[in-house]
């Protein structure tokens, strides 16, 4: 009979395992996606025309440093004007935001100010964006945080997919603006580059679920009404958002050619109050969501198993770590010989495939595909951003699960301060 301490060890090595295999089919079917693309001839075939009202909504809290270049990127994009409108929600900023704001509002008339008192202003970002979303009128809403700079043709992009009648979100390429400015904001590159060059990627390549991100993409307008819009309770509405779209039977797109460049946090105190928060909001979502995936009519079986895969990736440092110290008592206790043979998976785990992080497979590739060969050398540091996430996680679990047990909601939105430092890698 099998010990309790070898089984709770059997167990948490292989649901690392699996997202080891996880990591290597996604990086596998880019990699295929990508040689069958160099091989293929392509001749240019013209692009359906497909023009429908958009509205880009924008929160903007405090961000006098970064929402000038947004807004100016705004009055750049090539989509008719006359079929657009973007609505800017100044979350009852204490800066020099709403003036801003409001004269780009002045000068172009389809840029739209709202402001928030702050009675009931700077209650989180899906506050802001249900208030926009009560004053558009696009068939198509699309999403941008306000740090962010897009292409000037991305709507184009972005809004072609909902040609398909199926498709009820669609995200857009996260790009780091700021990477050069110091290590953090090249290892946070490092990350994004992972995840949307080939997580986001594959997903979309292999008929699974890709995440919105929260921003560079949108929703068909209909889905977001039988949704009721964003849910105001939740830290990750990106990732309720998405989950909420697939069970209705929708689907999300990602389109990797539509890139959006944003400035990264640039502080490890930033960086950390922003990985704190994802980690509540999506291990929320985990709770919130993982029964309905496993029960839906709507989702395919390997959907399903994404989809909880994808929930549970901030549970993977906790599952590491454990399983680290599980297996350092049961080696000391020399137990049998097929913990032994499974201990090489801890440290290996540890390094290249545990989570959203997977530095060797996703973000290695990722980085090749890219022909980013110079910034490789950063791959080994991204252990210690593994690592410094096992105590953040670590800390959400416990307070999210505090939460739970008091039953009522303690958690207050935390925005993430940009300073600014993108602006100088923009080039006109």
């Amino acid at each position: 009979m099998i010990d309790p301490l070898e089984f709770l060890f059997l167990l948490l090595t292989s649901v690392m395992l699996l997202y080891l295999v996880r990591h290597y089919l996604f990086t596998l079917t880019v990699l295929r996606s990508e040689k069958k693309a160099n091989n293929t001839s392509l001749t240019p075939s013209a692009t359906p025309q497909f023009e429908p009202f958009v509205s880009i909504l924008i929160p903007a809290r405090d961000e006098e440093r970064v929402i000038g270049r947004l807004l100016q990127r705004m009055t750049e994009l090539t989509y008719p004007k006359n079929k657009l409108e973007v609505i800017v929600v100044d979350d009852a900023s204490s800066d020099n935001t709403e003036k801003i704001i409001g004269e780009y509002a002045s000068k172009y008339s389809y840029i739209k100010l709202l402001h928030r008192d702050p009675k009931i202003g700077g209650r989180g970002k899906s506050a802001a964006m249900n208030h926009g979303y009560l004053y558009s009128k696009g068939e198509i809403i699309l999403c941008f945080d306000a740090d962010y700079r897009p292409q000037k043709d991305i709507v184009e992009k972005l809004a072609i997919e909902f040609t398909d009648p199926k498709v009820g979100a669609v995200q857009g390429r996260v790009v780091v603006l700021n990477e050069p400015h110091n290590i953090v904001t090249r290892l946070v590159a490092l990350e994004r580059i992972g995840g949307y060059r080939v997580d986001q990627e594959a997903r979309d390549r292999l008929g699974l679920i890709p995440q919105f991100g929260g921003t560079v993409g949108g929703f068909r307008r209909s889905v977001l009404d039988l949704l009721g819009g964003w849910n105001e309770s939740v830290l990750a509405e990106d990732t309720d958002l998405t989950f909420r779209v697939a069970l209705l039977g929708y689907k999300v797109r990602y389109v990797g050619d539509a890139e959006s460049y944003e400035e990264a946090v640039d502080n490890w105190s930033a960086y950390r109050k922003q990985r704190y928060r994802w980690a509540v909001g999506h291990m929320d979502c985990f709770f919130r969501h993982s029964g309905s995936v496993i029960f839906s009519r709507n989702l395919r079986l390997r959907e399903k198993v994404d989809g909880l895969l994808l929930l549970g990736v901030y549970f993977m440092p906790l599952i590491a770590l454990l399983a680290f110290f599980v297996g350092v008592a049961l080696m000391l206790l020399k137990t049998s010989w097929l913990v032994g043979a499974l201990w090489f998976s801890v440290p290996v785990s540890f390094y290249s495939f545990v989570g959203n992080f997977a530095p060797f497979f996703e973000v290695g590739i990722g980085a090749y595909l890219d022909g980013r060969t110079r910034t490789l050398w950063l791959v080994p540091l991204l252990i210690f951003t593994f690592i410094y996430n096992m105590p953040i996680c670590l800390v959400a679990f416990l307070d999210l699960l505090a939460s739970k047990i008091r039953g009522k909601r303690q958690f207050v939105w935390s925005k993430t301060r940009h300073s600014g430092n993108g602006n100088c890698y923009i080039e006109n």
